[in-house]
């Protein structure tokens, strides 16, 4: 974690270099297109413009000055489904650095300060480090269906976790 800066809030170009962090990724590993890297631009852009910071929870990490790790806490329907954990992305250059965990413990100790009592997110089968990741933060798998919420067709997996 030596020199890498984490950030809460939005910074100029964040809505881009995380667009572009998820678009080159699944991509390049699963195969999703256009769809989904404009999905996440448009839903991220979106989110920051109702931003509300008592119960929203917007995080980059930066090596050099440049994003390269992601996670977003959505609050808006915290009382009826729970907080939205969303667009959680780890560059390859700092893969196994533990930002992804800092960012995930960040995240969830948001969700518990902010008064949040569930907490999910929707991935799919085959992301073996991240769901190492969730289920290390406590998170545990519910639900699972074919979908194409994405842009591809994938097994979605749905992950809670319920905050004391």
């Amino acid at each position: 974690m030596q020199n890498i800066s984490i950030t809460r809030g939005y910074s100029p170009g964040a809505i881009g270099r995380v667009a572009e962090l998820n678009g080159r990724y699944y991509h390049d590993n699963w195969g999703f297109g256009l769809f989904f890297e404009a999905m996440v631009a448009t839903d991220l852009s979106a989110f920051l413009m109702r931003y509300d910071a008592l119960r929203d929870g917007f995080w980059t990490a930066a090596s050099r000055g440049r994003i390269e790790a992601h996670i977003t806490i959505d609050g808006i329907n915290s009382e009826t489904k729970g907080a939205h954990l969303r667009y959680f992305i780890v560059s390859d250059e700092l893969r196994g650095t533990g930002v992804g965990r800092e960012l995930i413990t960040r995240a969830v100790a948001f969700c518990r300060e902010a008064g949040h009592r569930k907490v999910y997110l929707w991935t799919f089968d085959g992301l073996h480090a991240a769901h190492h990741l969730y289920e290390g933060a406590g998170f545990r798998l519910v639900e699972m269906q074919r979908g194409s919420r994405w842009g591809a067709e994938v097994t979605e997996q749905r992950f809670e976790l319920h905050l004391p």
